[in-house]
Protein backbone atom coordinates (compact mmCIF):
# COMPACT_ATOMS: atom_id res chain seq x y z
CA UNK A 1 0.00 0.00 0.00
CA UNK A 2 1.11 3.32 -0.78
CA UNK A 3 1.98 5.99 1.55
CA UNK A 4 -1.10 8.34 1.67
CA UNK A 5 0.39 11.69 0.04
CA UNK A 6 3.10 10.10 -1.62
CA UNK A 7 3.27 10.80 -5.72
CA UNK A 8 1.91 7.17 -6.61
CA UNK A 9 -0.53 7.66 -4.26
CA UNK A 10 -1.68 11.63 -5.27
CA UNK A 11 -1.61 9.62 -8.97
CA UNK A 12 -3.67 7.13 -7.58
CA UNK A 13 -6.39 9.86 -6.39
CA UNK A 14 -6.41 11.12 -9.75
CA UNK A 15 -7.25 7.61 -11.81
CA UNK A 16 -10.38 7.28 -9.09
CA UNK A 17 -11.51 10.94 -9.53
CA UNK A 18 -11.46 10.15 -13.59
CA UNK A 19 -13.62 7.22 -13.05
CA UNK A 20 -16.15 8.63 -10.66
CA UNK A 21 -16.43 11.64 -12.63
CA UNK A 22 -17.11 9.59 -15.94
CA UNK A 23 -19.66 7.31 -14.19
CA UNK A 24 -21.15 10.24 -12.64
CA UNK A 25 -21.65 11.84 -16.17
CA UNK A 26 -23.33 8.55 -17.57
CA UNK A 27 -25.66 8.70 -14.07
CA UNK A 28 -26.41 12.39 -14.93
CA UNK A 29 -26.93 12.30 -19.08
CA UNK A 30 -27.29 9.09 -20.82
CA UNK A 31 -31.12 8.45 -20.98
CA UNK A 32 -32.47 10.78 -19.83
CA UNK A 33 -35.36 13.81 -20.28
CA UNK A 34 -33.37 16.94 -20.77
CA UNK A 35 -36.03 18.88 -19.54
CA UNK A 36 -35.61 16.72 -15.79
CA UNK A 37 -32.74 18.37 -14.66
CA UNK A 38 -33.62 21.86 -15.25
CA UNK A 39 -36.66 21.46 -12.95
CA UNK A 40 -36.61 21.58 -9.24
CA UNK A 41 -34.73 21.17 -7.33
CA UNK A 42 -32.18 20.45 -10.32
CA UNK A 43 -32.43 23.70 -11.29
CA UNK A 44 -30.43 24.65 -8.57
CA UNK A 45 -28.23 22.10 -7.38
CA UNK A 46 -26.62 22.09 -11.40
CA UNK A 47 -25.89 25.43 -11.53
CA UNK A 48 -24.40 24.97 -8.02
CA UNK A 49 -21.99 21.87 -9.48
CA UNK A 50 -21.14 23.91 -12.35
CA UNK A 51 -19.81 26.65 -10.26
CA UNK A 52 -17.71 24.57 -7.76
CA UNK A 53 -16.46 23.10 -11.38
CA UNK A 54 -15.36 26.51 -12.38
CA UNK A 55 -13.26 26.59 -8.95
CA UNK A 56 -12.04 22.98 -9.60
CA UNK A 57 -10.15 24.03 -12.44
CA UNK A 58 -8.25 26.99 -10.99
CA UNK A 59 -7.39 24.47 -8.39
CA UNK A 60 -5.87 22.62 -11.27
CA UNK A 61 -4.19 25.41 -12.84
CA UNK A 62 -2.55 26.65 -9.35
CA UNK A 63 -1.40 23.09 -8.70
CA UNK A 64 0.00 22.11 -12.31
CA UNK A 65 2.16 25.15 -11.62
CA UNK A 66 3.10 24.03 -7.69
CA UNK A 67 4.76 20.97 -9.38
CA UNK A 68 6.90 22.90 -10.84
CA UNK A 69 7.92 23.98 -7.63
CA UNK A 70 8.51 20.31 -6.57
CA UNK A 71 10.45 19.89 -9.84
CA UNK A 72 12.92 22.54 -8.66
CA UNK A 73 13.54 21.00 -5.33
CA UNK A 74 14.28 17.53 -7.08
CA UNK A 75 16.62 19.44 -8.58
CA UNK A 76 18.03 21.42 -5.61
CA UNK A 77 18.23 17.49 -3.94
CA UNK A 78 19.79 16.15 -6.95
CA UNK A 79 22.47 18.50 -7.11
CA UNK A 80 23.54 17.42 -3.39
CA UNK A 81 22.91 13.81 -4.13
CA UNK A 82 25.86 14.24 -6.56
CA UNK A 83 28.22 16.35 -4.85
CA UNK A 84 27.87 14.08 -1.48
CA UNK A 85 28.38 10.64 -3.79
CA UNK A 86 31.79 11.81 -5.22
CA UNK A 87 34.89 9.82 -3.23
CA UNK A 88 36.69 10.68 -1.64
CA UNK A 89 34.68 13.15 -0.79
CA UNK A 90 36.39 16.68 -0.29
CA UNK A 91 35.74 20.34 1.21
CA UNK A 92 34.75 21.21 -2.12
CA UNK A 93 31.94 18.75 -2.66
CA UNK A 94 30.42 18.45 0.84
CA UNK A 95 30.00 23.17 0.77
CA UNK A 96 28.59 22.38 -2.77
CA UNK A 97 26.13 19.87 -1.17
CA UNK A 98 25.12 22.52 1.60
CA UNK A 99 24.57 25.32 -0.82
CA UNK A 100 22.25 23.52 -2.49
CA UNK A 101 20.49 21.78 0.53
CA UNK A 102 20.14 25.38 2.56
CA UNK A 103 18.30 26.27 -0.49
CA UNK A 104 16.07 23.14 -0.71
CA UNK A 105 15.36 22.92 3.07
CA UNK A 106 14.34 26.79 2.82
CA UNK A 107 12.33 26.67 0.16
CA UNK A 108 10.57 23.69 1.65
CA UNK A 109 9.61 25.34 4.68
CA UNK A 110 9.05 29.32 3.13
CA UNK A 111 7.10 28.22 -0.51
CA UNK A 112 3.48 28.56 0.76
CA UNK A 113 4.45 32.09 2.93
CA UNK A 114 5.94 33.72 -0.16
CA UNK A 115 3.05 32.33 -1.97
CA UNK A 116 0.85 34.49 -0.02
CA UNK A 117 2.77 37.59 -0.56
CA UNK A 118 3.04 37.19 -4.32
CA UNK A 119 6.75 35.90 -4.45
CA UNK A 120 8.00 33.10 -6.36
CA UNK A 121 9.77 31.20 -4.25
CA UNK A 122 10.84 28.52 -6.39
CA UNK A 123 8.43 28.84 -8.90
CA UNK A 124 5.33 28.83 -7.06
CA UNK A 125 4.32 32.68 -6.97
CA UNK A 126 1.23 33.95 -7.91
CA UNK A 127 2.52 35.48 -11.04
CA UNK A 128 3.59 32.29 -13.61
CA UNK A 129 0.03 32.87 -15.25
CA UNK A 130 2.23 32.62 -19.01
CA UNK A 131 3.42 28.88 -17.96
CA UNK A 132 -0.27 27.62 -16.91
CA UNK A 133 -1.77 29.06 -20.03
CA UNK A 134 0.50 26.52 -21.92
CA UNK A 135 -0.20 24.08 -19.52
CA UNK A 136 -3.80 23.54 -20.40
CA UNK A 137 -4.45 26.20 -23.68
CA UNK A 138 -3.47 23.49 -26.31
CA UNK A 139 -6.83 20.68 -26.24
CA UNK A 140 -9.28 21.11 -28.55
CA UNK A 141 -11.97 20.34 -25.11
CA UNK A 142 -11.13 24.23 -23.78
CA UNK A 143 -12.38 25.57 -27.66
CA UNK A 144 -15.24 23.10 -27.81
CA UNK A 145 -16.11 24.22 -24.47
CA UNK A 146 -16.33 27.65 -25.27
CA UNK A 147 -17.99 27.33 -28.56
CA UNK A 148 -21.15 24.65 -26.67
CA UNK A 149 -21.23 27.32 -23.40
CA UNK A 150 -21.19 31.06 -24.84
CA UNK A 151 -20.93 33.23 -22.35
CA UNK A 152 -20.91 31.37 -19.55
CA UNK A 153 -17.80 29.39 -20.91
CA UNK A 154 -16.51 32.83 -21.73
CA UNK A 155 -16.45 33.02 -18.34
CA UNK A 156 -14.85 30.06 -17.69
CA UNK A 157 -11.57 30.53 -19.84
CA UNK A 158 -11.14 34.19 -17.93
CA UNK A 159 -11.23 32.66 -14.21
CA UNK A 160 -9.78 29.32 -15.22
CA UNK A 161 -6.72 30.09 -17.69
CA UNK A 162 -4.94 32.32 -15.19
CA UNK A 163 -4.86 32.63 -11.62
CA UNK A 164 -4.61 36.18 -10.12
CA UNK A 165 -1.89 37.70 -7.42
CA UNK A 166 -4.59 37.59 -4.99
CA UNK A 167 -6.31 34.49 -5.80
CA UNK A 168 -6.21 31.98 -2.26
CA UNK A 169 -6.33 28.48 -2.45
CA UNK A 170 -7.80 28.37 1.28
CA UNK A 171 -10.65 30.48 0.15
CA UNK A 172 -11.70 28.95 -3.43
CA UNK A 173 -11.87 25.40 -1.29
CA UNK A 174 -14.25 27.47 1.36
CA UNK A 175 -16.55 28.38 -1.79
CA UNK A 176 -16.52 25.05 -3.43
CA UNK A 177 -18.25 24.06 -0.17
CA UNK A 178 -21.08 26.58 -0.34
CA UNK A 179 -24.58 25.41 0.13
CA UNK A 180 -22.40 21.41 -0.36
CA UNK A 181 -25.24 19.46 1.90
CA UNK A 182 -26.22 16.20 1.82
CA UNK A 183 -30.17 15.97 0.25
CA UNK A 184 -32.82 15.22 2.56
CA UNK A 185 -36.75 12.82 2.57
CA UNK A 186 -37.35 11.94 -0.87
CA UNK A 187 -34.30 13.41 -2.47
CA UNK A 188 -31.84 11.34 -1.15
CA UNK A 189 -32.93 8.45 -2.97
CA UNK A 190 -32.94 10.47 -6.15
CA UNK A 191 -30.25 11.86 -8.35
CA UNK A 192 -30.00 14.79 -5.74
CA UNK A 193 -27.78 11.94 -4.32
CA UNK A 194 -25.30 11.15 -6.74
CA UNK A 195 -24.82 15.00 -7.17
CA UNK A 196 -23.78 15.31 -3.38
CA UNK A 197 -21.30 12.37 -3.97
CA UNK A 198 -19.37 13.97 -6.86
CA UNK A 199 -19.35 17.26 -5.40
CA UNK A 200 -17.94 15.80 -2.48
CA UNK A 201 -15.67 13.69 -3.89
CA UNK A 202 -14.14 16.38 -6.00
CA UNK A 203 -13.91 19.50 -3.00
CA UNK A 204 -12.00 16.39 -1.47
CA UNK A 205 -9.47 16.02 -4.87
CA UNK A 206 -9.10 19.24 -4.64
CA UNK A 207 -8.39 20.17 -1.01
CA UNK A 208 -5.89 17.10 -0.91
CA UNK A 209 -3.79 18.25 -4.09
CA UNK A 210 -3.95 22.25 -2.70
CA UNK A 211 -2.28 20.56 1.14
CA UNK A 212 -0.24 18.50 -1.57
CA UNK A 213 1.92 20.87 -3.22
CA UNK A 214 3.04 24.58 -3.39
CA UNK A 215 -0.40 26.35 -3.83
CA UNK A 216 -1.02 29.99 -3.23
CA UNK A 217 -2.23 31.00 0.30
CA UNK A 218 -3.65 28.04 2.21
CA UNK A 219 -3.85 29.73 5.50
CA UNK A 220 -6.72 27.42 7.78
CA UNK A 221 -6.83 25.20 4.87
CA UNK A 222 -7.76 22.05 7.07
CA UNK A 223 -10.57 24.23 8.34
CA UNK A 224 -11.92 24.70 5.15
CA UNK A 225 -13.13 20.84 4.26
CA UNK A 226 -17.08 20.02 5.36
CA UNK A 227 -17.26 15.89 6.23
CA UNK A 228 -19.92 14.00 4.91
CA UNK A 229 -21.71 12.38 7.36
CA UNK A 230 -20.55 9.24 8.72
CA UNK A 231 -23.54 7.10 8.69
CA UNK A 232 -23.22 7.13 4.80
CA UNK A 233 -21.13 3.70 3.68
CA UNK A 234 -19.24 5.72 1.28
CA UNK A 235 -17.69 8.34 3.76
CA UNK A 236 -15.73 6.23 5.73
CA UNK A 237 -12.45 6.07 4.17
CA UNK A 238 -12.71 9.37 2.83
CA UNK A 239 -13.40 10.80 6.29
CA UNK A 240 -10.09 8.90 7.61
CA UNK A 241 -8.18 10.12 5.33
CA UNK A 242 -9.17 14.04 5.83
CA UNK A 243 -8.70 13.38 9.81
CA UNK A 244 -5.03 12.46 8.55
CA UNK A 245 -4.47 15.20 6.05
CA UNK A 246 -5.76 17.50 8.70
CA UNK A 247 -3.73 17.04 11.90
CA UNK A 248 -0.89 17.18 9.79
CA UNK A 249 -1.56 20.15 7.81
CA UNK A 250 -2.22 22.03 10.94
CA UNK A 251 1.39 20.96 12.43
CA UNK A 252 2.93 21.71 9.25
CA UNK A 253 1.12 25.11 9.00
CA UNK A 254 2.65 26.56 12.33
CA UNK A 255 5.95 26.29 10.83
CA UNK A 256 5.43 27.01 7.36
CA UNK A 257 5.28 24.38 4.84
CA UNK A 258 5.22 23.84 1.05
CA UNK A 259 3.06 21.09 1.19
CA UNK A 260 2.66 17.48 2.53
CA UNK A 261 3.93 15.17 0.11
CA UNK A 262 5.24 12.75 1.27
CA UNK A 263 8.54 13.00 -0.87
CA UNK A 264 8.49 16.48 -0.02
CA UNK A 265 8.09 15.72 4.00
CA UNK A 266 10.80 13.42 4.05
CA UNK A 267 12.97 15.24 1.53
CA UNK A 268 13.29 18.20 3.99
CA UNK A 269 14.17 16.02 7.11
CA UNK A 270 16.75 14.47 5.12
CA UNK A 271 17.91 17.86 4.22
CA UNK A 272 18.19 18.82 8.12
CA UNK A 273 20.63 15.93 8.94
CA UNK A 274 22.92 16.31 5.51
CA UNK A 275 23.19 20.00 6.59
CA UNK A 276 24.41 19.00 9.85
CA UNK A 277 27.04 16.75 8.69
CA UNK A 278 27.73 18.80 6.42
CA UNK A 279 28.31 21.81 9.37
CA UNK A 280 30.55 19.12 11.06
CA UNK A 281 32.50 17.69 8.32
CA UNK A 282 36.19 17.79 8.18
CA UNK A 283 38.75 16.09 5.77
CA UNK A 284 38.65 12.80 5.69
CA UNK A 285 35.63 12.16 7.32
CA UNK A 286 34.50 10.33 10.13
CA UNK A 287 33.71 6.81 8.99
CA UNK A 288 30.68 6.66 11.45
CA UNK A 289 29.80 10.25 10.87
CA UNK A 290 30.35 9.38 7.08
CA UNK A 291 28.41 5.94 6.61
CA UNK A 292 25.49 7.64 8.05
CA UNK A 293 25.54 10.27 5.82
CA UNK A 294 25.89 7.52 2.58
CA UNK A 295 22.73 6.08 4.04
CA UNK A 296 20.77 9.36 3.62
CA UNK A 297 22.10 10.07 0.61
CA UNK A 298 21.05 7.09 -0.87
CA UNK A 299 17.52 7.35 0.36
CA UNK A 300 17.88 11.29 -1.02
CA UNK A 301 18.54 9.29 -4.53
CA UNK A 302 15.80 7.18 -3.98
CA UNK A 303 13.53 10.35 -3.78
CA UNK A 304 14.54 11.88 -6.52
CA UNK A 305 14.35 8.98 -9.17
CA UNK A 306 10.98 8.54 -8.14
CA UNK A 307 10.10 11.83 -8.67
CA UNK A 308 11.74 12.13 -11.81
CA UNK A 309 10.05 8.87 -12.91
CA UNK A 310 6.10 10.35 -11.81
CA UNK A 311 5.82 14.08 -11.02
CA UNK A 312 5.24 15.06 -14.96
CA UNK A 313 2.91 11.97 -15.23
CA UNK A 314 1.18 13.92 -12.40
CA UNK A 315 0.75 16.91 -13.97
CA UNK A 316 -0.22 15.30 -17.33
CA UNK A 317 -3.01 13.46 -14.98
CA UNK A 318 -4.46 16.61 -13.53
CA UNK A 319 -4.41 18.44 -17.19
CA UNK A 320 -6.85 15.84 -18.16
CA UNK A 321 -8.64 16.56 -14.89
CA UNK A 322 -8.85 19.71 -16.16
CA UNK A 323 -9.85 19.13 -19.34
CA UNK A 324 -12.63 15.95 -18.66
CA UNK A 325 -14.20 19.00 -16.08
CA UNK A 326 -14.50 21.76 -18.75
CA UNK A 327 -15.69 18.95 -21.58
CA UNK A 328 -18.00 17.43 -19.20
CA UNK A 329 -18.98 21.11 -18.36
CA UNK A 330 -20.21 21.96 -21.66
CA UNK A 331 -22.18 18.68 -22.69
CA UNK A 332 -24.07 19.66 -19.07
CA UNK A 333 -24.36 23.01 -20.63
CA UNK A 334 -25.68 21.85 -23.47
CA UNK A 335 -28.14 19.75 -22.49
CA UNK A 336 -29.90 22.63 -20.52
CA UNK A 337 -29.77 24.64 -23.60
CA UNK A 338 -31.59 21.19 -25.18
CA UNK A 339 -33.71 21.27 -22.54
CA UNK A 340 -34.84 25.42 -22.73
CA UNK A 341 -35.75 24.79 -25.93
CA UNK A 342 -37.89 21.60 -25.54
CA UNK A 343 -39.88 23.73 -22.40
CA UNK A 344 -39.99 27.08 -24.54
CA UNK A 345 -43.95 27.71 -25.04
CA UNK A 346 -44.89 27.68 -28.77
CA UNK A 347 -45.22 30.91 -30.64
Amino acid sequence: TEQIMSVTWLRKLMDVFLCCEAEFKAILLMGRDPTQISKPPFDRLVPEMLDRSIKALDICTAVVNGIDSVRHYQRLAQIAVAALEQRPLGDGNVRRARRALANLVVALSLEDKENTSGGGGGGGGGNKTTERSWSFGRRSGGSSAASKGGATIGQLKSSSWAVGRNWSAAKQIHAMTANLNPPRGNEAAGLPQPMFIMSTVMVFVMWVLTAAVPCQERSGLANHLPVPPKHLSWAQSLIGIHEKIGDEWKKKEKKGSAGLMEEMTRMEKLGHSLIEFADAFHYPAEKDASESAAAQVAEMAEICRRMEEELVPLQQQIREVFHRIVRSRAEILEVLEQAGKLSAPVV
